[in-house]
């Protein structure tokens, strides 16, 4: 998106737990906090005028549904990466689902926590299959476009 213009911005898990949530674990109350102030970013950065995207775990629907309410209509798209917790967990490069199964972090998500899938997102991606990022990343691109968040590509204006 940014080669076409567009101002964007990813805020995801890691980067925003290096940093301004480093002081938060994984307890229901922390993973509470953790997306609430992610959501105080995003709100600034979408009042800056930038698109951004928040690749983060929000397990719990009623902390989703927050993050909506603090956007205005059509400010707020939900994309429910869709993938069964053994493909999560025979991906897991950080070892986390290791460290949760051995009870070495508490509270984890899918383990020993809940997650509530969401019951109606603006996209569902299932990429439990042979789904390769590039193409859930243009799902995401012509959603925004159908939306009219995003313009569609220089070849299908006119």
């Amino acid at each position: 998106m940014q080669e076409q213009g567009f101002h964007t911005y990813l805020l995801d898990g890691d980067n925003v737990r290096h940093g301004l949530n480093a002081d938060l674990g994984f307890t229901e109350a922390d993973r509470v906090e953790n997306i609430r102030r992610v959501v105080e970013v995003a709100g600034l950065m979408v009042d800056a005028g930038l698109i951004v995207l928040a690749a983060f775990i929000s397990p719990f629907r009623a902390e989703r549904q927050r993050a909506r309410d603090a956007f205005a209509d059509g400010e707020f798209f939900e994309v429910h990466v869709n993938v069964p917790l053994e493909v999560a967990e025979a991906r897991d490069r950080k070892g986390l689902y290791r460290k949760a199964r051995q009870g070495e972090l508490i509270d984890f998500t899918g383990i020993d926590s809940p997650y509530e899938a969401p019951a109606s997102p603006e996209l569902r991606l299932d990429t439990s299959g042979a789904v390769t990022p590039e193409v859930s990343a243009e799902a995401v691109v012509d959603c925004l476009r159908r939306a009219n968040v995003l313009a569609p590509p220089p070849e299908q204006q006119g």
